[in-house]
């Protein structure tokens, strides 16, 4: 007769076990992990081992079954059998080679058995779901630019086989690509759900990319400030052009963008690095939601990026000294090759007592900033380089000499403003164009008081220089300035003093185009609130627009005429723009409204990563051999997971956090 071990009163004792039908001898694993237990009469309980829980076994005749205890072990829910599981893991993965070494058995009949990983409780305890699998992969593609038929590569396919066989049958290229395609539209709803909340317009930027199959590639992002008075930017769109050159290349892109995303009437300004002609510009007017396109000399259509003229104005002072750096490059190719070559440099540092602050490393030609850091860096070390030979065997060409270090400091000099204010592109604390229009500005009077010196080395570079920055200031002065009197350290008084410097004669016309073209787009806006009533209010926000009615009755001037008088705060280095007009939205509520969509207007259209660009981009052969929708699907997916893994960093952190403590 089949006995159980069993407690009853604290003494344990095997007893037969009573069940309606005959049952054969216990061979469940279950049994290996509880003891049956009476707790009443007529009623018996499993007891866990490891975690002393109890289940329901038996109550008089009736038998409960193992399933459920199966499950509590198999599951991995019992938390000493997990913690045993993780243990064993441990030591299985060290046992056999320690074994190995202590004990050598040459008696073949004593070689012990090879100790095989206990994989089945730990596959039990993890229950394979194909469709999070799919999801997985198709987020790793995506956030990494694998490509889509890294699935069908055999390395991959083998090793996928190895983790789960039942998981390979799913997966191919097809189903990768829809799978991906799925992820973009669902993220897309994220975005789209943010873009309806924000009370303000739409700032569009056009980033061109070029391929080898001469198809263009249009990368749309979308500037606003967002209800926290925060700056915000979305990638919208990636939009393949098969004739970039056009001059319904840039319309047409702008206005699939806008009817897709649901923009109509919302859209404030378009900033584009596309060379174009005025046509192409022209083209894009009509999309914009103000009445007058023309307002400030159109320059809300801003075809002149700050970091695309940047890039080329750097380029020219690079071409300038093209024979000296790549003397210079040359020198640093030869140290940083060699690993014994950059020990002979460092030890010759020391002994010359060099400090050596900046990191010598070799430029990217496609990036200046990174050949401007590499002149900065070996014109600090140019004494090490000018006696390398006497300790560096190997180094065989001739060093620069003090005329060719000369105009590398030159060149730093040239370059430094230009790389200072294209390195504020990479931060978005503040509105561009506000920064901007001083960089502008300062670069402006800079190359003028170089052209002036007496060095004509200097002077021809800084002339070239300057005829690509006064092309720019031509194109975009107007703009900038809005954005410049909506700050309320310098309002009109900064345009009125640096156009005076800038533009001699010509600075009246000017100042009042500006002038002109603020109060004109605040009349618009004024219209506008006129027109557009809240849902519901309640009784204090009533009363406020009666306080302010009121002010603006006895003054009898207008919210943008009252902030103009007002006196300039002072201009303390932690000011924060977009703040003030936050705190001050009340006092200017259609005011408020135009800086909250001018402060939006980006100057530069690159991406932060790609500020520094010699060229413009250039999309990969992989993914101009897909389809433009799949291409657009991966990019766009791509940057949307990137900001919400960002957004939700503090919670992983936390999760972390709990993780470690618990375990």
């Amino acid at each position: 007769m089949d006995t159980a071990l069993e407690v009853y009163n604290g003494v344990e004792t095997r007893t037969p076990e009573i069940q309606p039908i005959k049952r054969r001898k216990k061979q469940s694993k279950v049994w290996e992990h509880f003891t049956i237990q009476f707790t009443q009469p007529g009623c018996r309980r499993a007891f866990c081992k490891g975690c002393n829980q109890s289940f329901s076994y038996s109550n008089g005749s009736k038998v409960a079954g193992t399933s459920h205890l199966k499950r509590h072990i198999d599951k991995g829910t019992c938390p000493a059998l997990v913690h045993h599981h993780n243990t064993q893991d441990s030591n299985e993965m060290t046992t056999p080679q320690t074994a190995k070494s202590e004990t050598p058995y040459t008696d073949k009949s004593e070689t012990p058995r090879r100790r095989r990983y206990r994989t089945q409780d730990r596959s039990a305890c993890v229950v394979f779901d194909q469709d999070k699998c799919r999801r997985e992969i198709v987020k790793m593609i995506t956030r990494h630019g694998y490509p889509l038929h890294m699935v069908e590569h055999p390395g991959f396919v083998s090793f996928v086989q190895t983790l789960q066989p039942q998981f390979f049958d799913a997966l191919s290229f097809n189903s990768v690509q829809g799978d991906c395609v799925a992820t973009y539209l669902a993220e897309k709803q994220n975005v789209i759900k943010c873009l309806e909340e924000i009370p303000g317009r739409f700032c569009l930027t056009l980033d061109f990319w070029t391929s080898k199959l001469t198809l263009g590639y249009v990368f749309i992002t979308c500037h606003f400030i967002d209800s926290d008075w925060k700056i915000q930017k979305k990638l919208l769109n990636v939009l393949m052009e098969p004739y970039p050159e056009s001059e319904q290349a840039l319309s047409l892109a702008v206005a699939n963008c806008v009817s897709e995303w649901g923009l109509e009437g919302k859209l404030f300004s378009v900033t584009f690095n596309h060379p174009a002609s005025k046509p192409a510009a022209e083209n894009i007017r009509p999309l914009l939601c103000i009445k007058n396109t023309g307002i400030l000399n159109g320059q809300m259509v801003i075809g002149n990026c700050v970091a695309r003229t940047f890039s080329g104005i750097a380029k020219d002072v690079l071409d300038k000294g093209k024979d000296v750096i790549k003397k210079v490059r040359d020198c640093v190719k030869h140290v940083k090759t060699s690993e014994s070559h950059e020990e002979r440099f460092v030890a010759l540092m020391e002994q010359l007592q060099l400090p050596g602050e900046k990191v010598l490393s070799l430029d990217d030609q496609t990036q200046w900033d990174t050949t401007y850091k590499m002149l900065v860096a070996a014109s600090e070390l140019k004494e090490v380089f000018s006696c390398l030979d006497t300790v560096d065997p190997d180094f065989k060409q001739p060093p620069p000499s003090a005329e060719d270090w000369s105009h590398v400091e030159t060149l730093c000099t040239l370059l430094k403003p230009l790389f200072e204010a294209a390195s504020t592109l990479q931060t978005t604390g503040s509105p561009s164009a506000v920064t901007f229009f001083h960089e502008v500005w300062k670069t402006q009077s800079d190359l003028s008081r170089s052209i002036a010196g007496e060095d004509p080395y200097v002077a021809g570079i800084a002339k070239t220089m300057k005829e690509k920055a006064d092309k720019y200031w031509r194109e975009s002065s107007l703009v900038l300035a809005m954005a410049v009197v909506m700050d309320p350290r310098f309002k009109m008084k900064l345009v009125e003093f640096s156009f005076s410097k800038i533009f001699g004669e010509d600075a009246g016309k000017n100042i009042n185009t500006v002038d002109d073209g603020i109060h004109e787009l605040f009349s618009e806006y004024v219209a506008l609130s006129a027109l557009v009533k809240p849902a519901s209010e309640d009784e204090l926000s009533e009363f406020d627009k009666f306080m302010i009615k009121e002010r603006a009755g006895k003054n009898l001037k207008s919210e943008l005429d009252q902030y103009l008088e007002e006196t300039l705060l002072p201009r303390v280095q932690e000011f924060d723009v977009l703040e003030w007009w936050k705190q001050n939205k009340l006092k200017f509520p259609t005011l408020s409204k135009m800086a909250r969509d001018i402060l939006a207007i980006p100057v530069s259209a690159a991406a932060f990563d790609y500020v520094f660009d010699v060229e413009p981009r250039e999309m990969d052969e992989y993914k101009t051999s897909l389809r433009p929708e799949t291409v657009e699907a991966l990019i766009c997916a791509k940057e949307w997971l990137r900001e919400s893994d960002a957004s939700s960093g503090a919670d992983v952190q936390m999760s972390s956090a709990i993780v470690k403590a618990e375990t």
